[in-house]
């Protein structure tokens, strides 16, 4: 049965990998909200834009009346819920942009569905779903050799990681006091094509691959679980439809790296198949610099639960999913040089002096 789909922040990284999955690979039908900030882009659902099933409202979720219009017009069967601000960098050097999207805006947003929700068929209501898409940062940090469940408490150390974790308990309340049909998910570190180069991977592959300094954090010692981007679109699908009502599903990639291997293996990559004019490999641009505050020092995901219930499982090693990533943005510089001409350079962001 097909399905319509309303996925928010649908013209960002994750969100437009679900979009257009939905589209190529699906017959439901989508509707993506998004307000474009400098992280949404167009351009993104470029390959999926002139399908019929494919629609773009331009609103933001903490406009009320504008996102309540929309789920009316739409009337979709799955919400599933992206739109975020989302770097930890920007939420140290403004967070009253993430308490306002991130809390706000999800509270909007659930007012909205609660209200659509309610004046169902019953048979409607009952395959109605709320999917809020969150971060493992709002479980904190961890330490050697542990992992984040689902039943982890939350610990958030950063504005961002706190208001995600803020709209996660509004999602389970909402769930839990008015019934709404919600189900969650916890990802680990997203990678892959289209990502905003602001995040380590893609601005250590632009940064490199321009001859620029490649900046890595402290010792370069922190550790992350990288999940192809590719492979969290499969699994949202597979939570929406699939997911048990009340539940947190986490979604990891099983490929915990430190940040310094991470960018001397994109360094090695890119000399590989972008070979420099010097001879000087392109592990000599990485420059360590002064740490960002409060930088948590592990993140590892268990992502049993969801290959148990739902019989996900990442398609991609770290190795696979890093060398399609570079890959990607080598044959696709018109998509990043729009960005690094304008909108954002590469310049060093949430640094407390």
């Amino acid at each position: 049965m097909s399905k319509r789909f309303l996925v928010t922040g649908g013209a960002g990284f994750i969100g437009s990998a679900v979009v257009r999955r939905l589209i190529r690979e699906t017959d439901h039908g989508v509707c993506v909200v998004d307000k474009l900030t400098y992280a949404g882009n167009l351009d993104n659902l470029a390959p999926v834009a002139e399908d019929a099933r494919y629609r773009f409202e331009r609103v933001d979720i903490c406009d009320a009346p504008a996102i309540r219009a929309v789920i009316d017009d739409f009337r979709p069967h799955v919400v599933m819920h992206l739109a975020a601000e989302s770097h930890v960098d920007r939420s140290i050097d403004g967070p009253a942009a993430f308490i306002n999207t991130n809390v706000v805006g999800a509270f909007a947003l659930l007012e909205g569905a609660c209200d659509y929700w309610r004046k169902l068929p019953v048979i409607e209501r009952d395959a109605f779903r709320f999917h809020h898409v969150s971060t493992d940062e709002v479980f904190g940090s961890l330490g050697a050799d542990d992992f984040f469940h689902e039943f982890s408490p939350y610990r958030p150390n950063s504005p961002y990681a706190a208001s995600k974790a803020a709209s996660d308990h509004l999602v389970r309340a909402w769930g839990h006091t008015y019934g709404l049909p919600v189900v969650c998910s916890n990802c680990s570190n997203n990678y892959g094509p289209y990502h905003f180069p602001e995040k380590l991977i893609p601005l250590a592959i632009l940064n490199a691959l321009e001859g620029k300094p490649v900046p890595v954090y402290g010792d370069g010692r922190n550790v992350r679980d990288w999940l192809y981007v590719e492979d969290h679109a499969r699994a949202l699908i597979t939570i929406a439809e699939k997911g048990r009502v009340g539940e947190s599903y986490n979604v990891g990639g099983g490929a915990e790296r430190a940040n310094i291997d991470v960018v001397e293996a994109i360094c090695r990559l890119l000399d590989e198949m972008a070979p420099r004019v010097e001879r000087e490999p392109r592990t000599s641009l990485i420059a360590f610099v002064a740490d960002r505050p409060g930088h948590d020092r592990r993140y590892a995901i268990d992502a049993s639960k969801l290959r148990r219930e739902l019989s996900w499982a990442p398609q991609e090693t770290f190795e696979t999913g890093l060398a399609k990533t570079v890959r990607w943005y080598l044959d696709n510089a018109a998509w990043w040089q729009r960005i690094r001409s304008g909108v954002y350079r590469g310049e060093r962001l949430g640094h407390v002096a």
